[in-house]
């Protein structure tokens, strides 16, 4: 009851309540868009530039979101290319658009990828596109039924930002720590190396993501990577995933797991649950295709989250990870990759 004599519902009026039950869940989509330039193996192989970086998750979710399910970006977009990002995004079913996309006076990020081969890239990132602050990220988290973070770059904040999320963001938290993983050159290359701070890093979610180059970085702190994961997973984080390209993926998962996403958020400060960690892998089903695998690690993560918040088991939602990472490969760019994995002819003009 407020001094006005109305009643609330958790610091709502009745009004914002019933406003509240009745929208979409919203699913927060923290990443960065990049202009790509990929440069394939081969010297007849032409270039490809295209929309890439969170776009690839966003335009699998567009697919794969469980039916009563939004997305609401939350993006700094450099001004140079704020008007054709928002444009592309206004054409992906399930993106609703809103103040989270922010438009800030730099340079967008441009990404150039060349492939050694089928897997190996060297990679070159240009633009100044500032991280987030916790004081500017707080507000676009309070609307949230889960978040979806992936570090495209790396920069989109940092480890103090993050440590606040566990404590401030009553939604399931899963992260696809990849580009943390990577150092820059003066002159933009990236190249491998370890996590600082993965002690915190890894209790910021409930469940993070990782290839197997990013989870041997990670190991080298601990001596073996999957001892690593099995003394780190249980309460704070509940679920680390690898994933390993043709081999599929693997994963460490605590009692704490729980039932689903909707639970991960009550379990964070509770004591360990009884019984031990499960580790195991799901294996890719039968041969990837060569193309371009760009985004792969993008698809399969945004894959995973969204079937378990539609409720799938953990080896279900990694089977249909796997499948759609697969099919990636025979799409390049994220323009319109939803109608390649849904298999929906894409519209003609």
């Amino acid at each position: 009851m407020t001094d006005s004599g109305i009643e609330t519902h958790g610091g709502k009026t009745p009004e914002r309540a019933d406003a509240a039950v009745n929208r979409p869940k919203r699913l927060g989509v923290l990443g960065t868009m990049v202009w790509d330039q990929i440069y394939p193996a081969g010297e007849d192989e032409k270039p490809v530039s295209e929309w890439g970086g969170i776009s690839y998750a966003m335009e699998a979710l567009s697919v794969v979101l469980p039916d009563g399910w939004e997305m609401k970006p939350i993006l700094k977009l450099g001004e140079d290319l704020y008007d054709r990002a928002t444009a592309y995004l206004g054409t992906i079913p399930k993106v609703a658009l809103g103040p989270s996309l922010l438009q800030v006076p730099d340079r967008s990020y441009r990404v150039e990828l060349r492939y050694l081969d089928q897997w190996q890239r060297r990679e070159r990132l240009s633009g100044d596109v500032p991280p987030w602050t916790w004081s500017e990220l707080e507000p676009h988290l309070e609307d949230l039924d889960a978040l979806y973070l992936n570090f495209i770059t790396g920069l989109e904040m940092g480890v103090e930002a993050a440590r606040h999320l566990p404590d401030r963001v009553q939604a399931p938290l899963y992260a696809d720590l990849h580009s943390l993983f990577q150092g820059i050159t003066e002159d933009g290359q990236r190249f491998p190396c370890e996590l600082s701070d993965w002690e915190i890093w890894l209790r910021s979610f409930d469940a993070v993501q990782m290839n197997e180059v990013e989870f041997e970085l990670l190991g080298r702190a601990f001596g073996d990577p999957w001892a690593l994961a099995e003394s780190n997973v249980g309460n704070a984080l509940k679920l680390l995933i690898v994933t390993m390209g043709p081999k599929g993926a693997g994963f460490v998962r605590a009692p704490e797991f729980g039932d689903g996403p909707a639970s991960w958020p009550g379990a964070r400060k509770g004591e360990k649950a009884a019984g031990a960690n499960r580790t195991g892998t799901v294996p890719q089903a039968g041969e990837i295709d060569s193309g371009d695998p760009t985004g792969c690690g993008d698809v399969w993560g945004a894959t995973f989250f969204a079937r378990l918040l539609g409720g799938d088991s953990l080896e279900s939602a990694m089977t249909k990870a796997n499948r759609l990472a697969a099919k990636k490969v025979e799409h390049s760019g994220a323009r319109g990759l939803r109608h390649h994995l849904g298999e929906v002819p894409a519209p003609e003009g």
